[in-house]
Formats: structure tokens, C-alpha cells, sequence
């Protein structure tokens, strides 16, 4: 058995776990990352709708809204400097019905007081002029928000990481910790290609995304009543046959636990609709790693996709949906209730010694990877307090 003593191990590969990888290596840290699959970034950042999020929809002051918009900053000027492929191709959010009007103009009042900059209000007309194929009462531009090459982002994050030194464990899922001295005993699940290994680490980051609430089960010591419930909501996405018809993200008005059915674009220019919300049971899988879930997207969802895409897309043709792909969100909250902030837990909050806990990093989180990591690089004391940027 091989015992390895190091400052950090951050648990999970995905975009959140190696922009904390990052941030702490570069700052100085010896840093190991755990992952239970055999490449990094196969969870829940590999089924995203790669999104570069402005700030619009969440509450003033919440870690969501002020992560999401100092997020969004590091992270295009991250991939200007590093070639990674992005592009601010602007989102139209729009009010289908008049009806809709003045919840979009509280939106957008929202998105000032989270100080997102450059948003437009846009009449039918010009909102049409913009869009020919749109369909809708009022718009509000976002000329912030944008699209992004996620596994770029992470293979870049990976490599700055392992050029300050940090190491990639893969088959290596957390099987159990104790507190030691002033650190952790980390066991791994799975025999990686040197044999199964512990290390002893004087802070652990949980970043495990869906599993998070499992690993942090799996911390002898750790208090049950700081791990929140684990709600799991399912987002099918379904391709568009032939060329996109629009030129910018197309949104609809939220809806319950989602943003609404609304169309993104890859970066060869390829639309997509998606998420939709498909909300299911957790009791079995909560406490258990790496737990067998259904990805496979049901065709027959299709003819309820068409409907809410003609609100804002009445010519849609017949049968030109395609089963894309989906993804399924850690959240923090159920069918019905109010959406809730992200959790980044640490000693104080939770009054247990070198860990920090991620829950509930789902949208925005792949926008605000960077800010997370910097406030997490700051409980453990290796970055000054978070920077807020003011409207």
C-alpha cells in the first residue's frame, strides 16, 4: 500500500475540479486530482449546453449571480489568451405572449442589479429585424452571453494545473477519509495502474458534482447535517436537422427548476434544443458512487419539444428533431421550489476541519468554474478573499 502525503486532494475531473486544481497549484500547493473514470471531464461538464452565461436570471448578491457574472469574465479572457474556441454570439431571451412582458422587464431589471453590462431592450420589430424566423412580443439582448468549447476549457485547466505540478489520478474514486493529525486519510475505490493507494492530504475539495453528496458521506467525522438533499433533474437535448436558422441563443421565459426549451449552437454554427426538465427518483442512488443512471433520450419527447420550440419558432418543420443527448443536474431543490444558491461549504460553515464542500454546482457552474475556484483557493488560504466586481 502506497501512502503519498500531500496539501490537496480535490475529488471529481470535471470543469470545477481542475479550475480548483488550477488555481491551487499555481499558488503554490502540491495537488492531486482523484477521478473515478478513466478520462477527465466525463460527468456532468461533458453534457452541458457549453454556455457562456451573462448573469441574467439569478438573485442579486447570491453566489450564483456574483460567480457567474466575475466567472464569465476570467473565462472568456481566459480562452482569448489561450486559444481556446469561444464565441459571444449574443442570447435573445424573449416574451412570447404580451403577457410575458413584464416578467421579462423584471429580468432584465435583475440582470442590471447582478451588473451584467450591454443589455438591450428590443421591441418585436426589433427583435425580428435581428432574428427573421423569431417569433415573439419583446426581446432582451444579451450580447455577453455565448458559447464555449468545454472540453477545451477543461484540457487547457488540466495542463496548466500539471504544469504547476499537479497530478491526474483517474480510476481513483474516494472510498473513504478519517481525519489524521491535521489532515485526511484518503483510501481509493479502484485499483488505478500503480495498485491501490491512500494518501494523506491536509485538505480535501469536493468536487464531485453528482456524487458529491456521496463522498461527503464517505468522511468519517463529517456531520450528516451539513449534506443537503440531492435532487436530480434530467435535461434531454434534441438536434435540429439542417442549418440553424438563427445566428444568437435563443431563449424562452424560465420555467419550473430550468430555463425553458431553448436553442444553442455548437461552434460549427449546428443548433440544438434543450434542456428540458425531467425531474427523477433519487432516494436509491443519494448515498452511492458512481450509481448506474439513464442518459438515453426518449424520441417520443420530441412532439412535446416542438410545441414550446414553435412559441418562439412557428416554422419548424415536422420530424426534424433528433435525439441528441442529456445531461442530469445535481440540485439542490425539487419539483416546485425555489431554485437554491450554490453551496461551497467550508470548516465555517460546517465546523469540520481541511474540507471544502461543493454541492449544487450545476448552471452556471461551467461560467463561474473559474470564481469558484478562487473562492475555494481562498477558504483554504492559498488567494486573497473573492474580488467582487460591482455593476
Amino acid at each position: 500500500m502506497k501512502t503519498d502525503q500531500i496539501d490537496v486532494l480535490v475529488i471529481g475531473a470535471g470543469v470545477i475540479g481542475l479550475a480548483c486544481a488550477r488555481a491551487l497549484a499555481q499558488a503554490g500547493l502540491e495537488v492531486v486530482i482523484a477521478e473515478r473514470e478513466t478520462l477527465f471531464g466525463t460527468g456532468v461538464s461533458s453534457r452541458s449546453s457549453e454556455v457562456i452565461h451573462a448573469g441574467l436570471y439569478n438573485t442579486p448578491g447570491s453566489l450564483k449571480s456574483r460567480l457567474c457574472v466575475r466567472g464569465g469574465r476570467l473565462l472568456v479572457d481566459y480562452c482569448a489568451s489561450r486559444g481556446i474556441e469561444h464565441r459571444l454570439c449574443g442570447k435573445l431571451l424573449v416574451a412570447t405572449r404580451t403577457a410575458d412582458i413584464p416578467a421579462l422587464q423584471s429580468l432584465a431589471a435583475r440582470a442590471r442589479d447582478n451588473g451584467v453590462q450591454g443589455l438591450q431592450w428590443l421591441t418585436r420589430q426589433q427583435a425580428t429585424a435581428l432574428e427573421p424566423e423569431l417569433e415573439c412580443e419583446a426581446a432582451l439582448l444579451s450580447p455577453a452571453s455565448g458559447i464555449v468549447d468545454s472540453h477545451g476549457l477543461m484540457g487547457a485547466l488540466l495542463a496548466d494545473a500539471q504544469a504547476a505540478g499537479a497530478l491526474l489520478a483517474v480510476t481513483s474514486g474516494m472510498a473513504s477519509a478519517r481525519r489524521e493529525g491535521d489532515g485526511w486519510r484518503v483510501a481509493t475505490r479502484s485499483a488505478g495502474l500503480d495498485g491501490e493507494f491512500e494518501l494523506q492530504a491536509r485538505w480535501i475539495i469536493n468536487s464531485a458534482g453528482l456524487d458529491a453528496q456521496a463522498v461527503a458521506a464517505a468522511m468519517e467525522g463529517f456531520p450528516a447535517s451539513a449534506i443537503p438533499q440531492r435532487h436530480l433533474a434530467k435535461g434531454n437535448y434534441f438536434s435540429l436537422g439542417g442549418r440553424s436558422p438563427f445566428s444568437r441563443l435563443i431563449y424562452p421565459m424560465p420555467v419550473d427548476g430550468g430555463l425553458g426549451v431553448h436553442l444553442t449552437l455548437d461552434l460549427a454554427g449546428q443548433a440544438r434544443f434543450g434542456p428540458d426538465v425531467q425531474w427523477l427518483n433519487d432516494e436509491r442512488s443519494a448515498q452511492l458512487p458512481g450509481a448506474e443512471l439513464d442518459y438515453a433520450v426518449d424520441a417520443s419527447r420530441a412532439a412535446a419539444f416542438a410545441r414550446e420550440i414553435r412559441r418562439y419558432w412557428p416554422r419548424l418543420a415536422d420530424e426534424s428533431l433528433t435525439p441528441a443527448y442529456s445531461g442530469i443536474r445535481p440540485k439542490l431543490s425539487g419539483a416546485g421550489a425555489a431554485s437554491v444558491d450554490f453551496r461551497i461549504d467550508g470548516p465555517a460553515q460546517h465546523g469540520c476541519q481541511g474540507v471544502v464542500q461543493l454541492f449544487g454546482i450545476e448552471s452556471p457552474g461551467l461560467t463561474a468554474a473559474m470564481a469558484i475556484a478562487e473562492e475555494v483557493a481562498a477558504i483554504v488560504g492559498a488567494g486573497p478573499a473573492l474580488v467582487v466586481d460591482q455593476p
